[in-house]
Formats: C-alpha cells, sequence, structure tokens
C-alpha cells in the first residue's frame, strides 16, 4: 500500500521508523534484530537510507590510493527484506547526489519488479565523488528534478525516448522538509518556496528532518499552508541517547538543541538515554495533542529509546 493511502485510511496516528543499510561486508544479523524489534510497534511503513559513492584515500603498500566506495551499498536488497518477509512497506530513499538518471530509472524498475510502491526523493547531501556523466548520461540537479522524473515515469515516460508500449509505475513519491529550513537556504521562507515546488513537481508528503522543539514544527506547517502546501507534513523525531550526541546531531543534522536539553544531559551525562527518552516522549505528547499524522523515529542501531518513548505515552 502506498504511504498516502495509510494515511488516508488510518483511525489513529501512525508510526513509521527509518533505518540505513549495514556497512559494506557487514552482518546483517544485528539489522534483523533491530527490525524484528520494531515490527512490535506495527509500522505501516520503514524508511531505508540510501549512500553515495564517496571518495575515500588508503594506505597501501603502493602509498596512498585514491578510491571510491559504497560504504552502504545495501538498500535495495533490506527494502526487499522488509518488504516481503515481514509485509510492511519500504520506502527506498532515491538521491539525485552520486548517481545519473540512467542509474536512478533502472533502481526505479527494480522496485517495481520487486512490488515496493513507495519512494522518498532527496537531493542527498554533497559528495566528495562526482560521477562522470559520458554517453549522454545526465545528473538530476534538485530533489524537485528527482521527483519530476519518478513522476515521468509514473505516467510511462522514460529516458528513452520511443517506448511507445512502456508501462507506467505507480510510485508515492515522498519528499522532505525543513523545519528550521536546509542549511544552504538564505532563509526559511525560501526553503518553503522550495518544498512547495517538489510538492508542485509531483510530492504527495512530506516528512521533516529532525527537530527537539515542536515549536519549529507547528510554524513550519503554518507556513506551509499559507504557502499553498496541502499535503500531510509527517514530523520527524530522534531519541538523543547521549552527551556526544548534543555536538554531533546540531553539526551533522543542523538543528538546534534546545537549552534546557543540552543543560540536563551536560549536569548528568551518564542519565542522558533516560533524558532523552522522557524529551522525546513530551514531544511526542504534544504532537499526537496537535493532530499530526505520523511520528516517524530516526532510527539507528537499537530500538530501546523509541521503545521507551513508545511505553510511556498516556
Amino acid at each position: 500500500m502506498k504511504v498516502i493511502e495509510h494515511l488516508e485510511r488510518a483511525d489513529r496516528p501512525l508510526i513509521s521508523f527509518e533505518l540505513i543499510p549495514p556497512l559494506r561486508g557487514g552482518n546483517i544479523k544485528g539489522l534483523l534484530a533491530l527490525i524484528e524489534d520494531l515490527v512490535a510497534f506495527e509500522p505501516p511503513f520503514i524508511d531505508i537510507t540510501s549512500h553515495a559513492a564517496q571518495v575515500v584515500y588508503e594506505e597501501t603498500d603502493q602509498g596512498i590510493e585514491r578510491r571510491v566506495k559504497r560504504k552502504r551499498p545495501g538498500t535495495l536488497g533490506v527494502c526487499a527484506l522488509i518488504q516481503n518477509k515481514y509485509d510492511i512497506d519500504a520506502v527506498p530513499h532515491v538521491l539525485c547526489t552520486g548517481f545519473t538518471r540512467e542509474e536512478t530509472e533502472d533502481f526505479l524498475i527494480e522496485l517495481r519488479y520487486l512490488g515496493i510502491d513507495n519512494v522518498l526523493a532527496i537531493r542527498g547531501d554533497e559528495s566528495t565523488y562526482e560521477k562522470p556523466l559520458t554517453l549522454g548520461r545526465s545528473a538530476n540537479r534538485y530533489a524537485r528534478d528527482l521527483v519530476g522524473q519518478i513522476r515521468d515515469m509514473n505516467q510511462g515516460r522514460y529516458i528513452e525516448r520511443g517506448l511507445l508500449d512502456a508501462e507506467p509505475s505507480n510510485f508515492c513519491i515522498g519528499v522532505s522538509g525543513y523545519p528550521e529550513k536546509h542549511f544552504e537556504a538564505p532563509n526559511l521562507k525560501t526553503d518553503i518556496r522550495h518544498a512547495r515546488e517538489k510538492v508542485e513537481a509531483g510530492g504527495e508528503y512530506i516528512v521533516t528532518q529532525m527537530f527537539f522543539d515542536n515549536r519549529h514544527y507547528f510554524r513550519y506547517v503554518e507556513l506551509c499552508r499559507a504557502e499553498g502546501i496541502e499535503v500531510p507534513i509527517i514530523p520527524g523525531l530522534k531519541v538523543l541517547t547521549n552527551a556526544a550526541q548534543l555536538r554531533s546531531i546540531s553539526r551533522t543534522f543542523h538543528c538546534e538543541i534546545p537549552a534546557d536539553l543540552s543543560e540536563a544531559v551536560e549536569s548528568d551525562p551518564e542519565h542522558a538515554l533516560d533524558i532523552g527518552v522522557e524529551w522525546t516522549r513530551r514531544q511526542v505528547e504534544e504532537l499526537l495533542d496537535h493532530g499530526v499524522p505520523s511520528v516517524h523515529f530516526y532510527v539507528m542501531q537499537s530500538a530501546e529509546a523509541v521503545g521507551r518513548v513508545l511505553a510511556g505515552l498516556t
């Protein structure tokens, strides 16, 4: 079922999760155990991140060598596992950065063959590796361009011209939103205009970047509605679990950690998980009181923190 259908048919707010594939050569058992833990919460869909190749420099017997690697190449396989073993709709992330439009089309075709009907279209982080565009290949520069490509496939228009009998795809297209604005945007108003462009191109719902102050989300939704964006806007949350994340989350995801939260963790770092769980629980309760359609949790390696949040809801 499509994400938008899950939202339309739900008689209560939904809970969904976002996972990352294992590192190259990593053990799938840890991810399987994590999925088993999350299945208990009956998520209608689970997102799986995608990762482009990066340039790395490694020391070898011949000296320092430049190599191009994808550290987490398992998005397609993990999606197939989630959807076919656990009967949960998988939502693979599809990136602009690091992939040609031709590679994207091939990936989308493979998703169709697996019966996967949902994708989240995002630009992706800047990469240290830019794939050379040869033999007439092209790339999507912005998320709205990627959304447009997926929409074209939904209408039976593929990159190769003249495919008169091409079968249309039927993807539900999600896009990202940034309650505190994307770090490259000059201001929130401009960033919301970009969100509107993604929706106009074919985006059917928005999942937000993580935030720790609900006021950012409420303001973002208000400004989106004023801009004419009427699609569902799903809040994305992450449980802060240790003191080191006060800096790493802020630095990596460009989101503010409220002073009350950071001061509580810094004064009692040994109980950072307890503090983070209680903070997120209060966030979720307030969001549910405001009638959000769903809550989306960014999960890394363990379901413990999210499980404690959900168990503590009244």
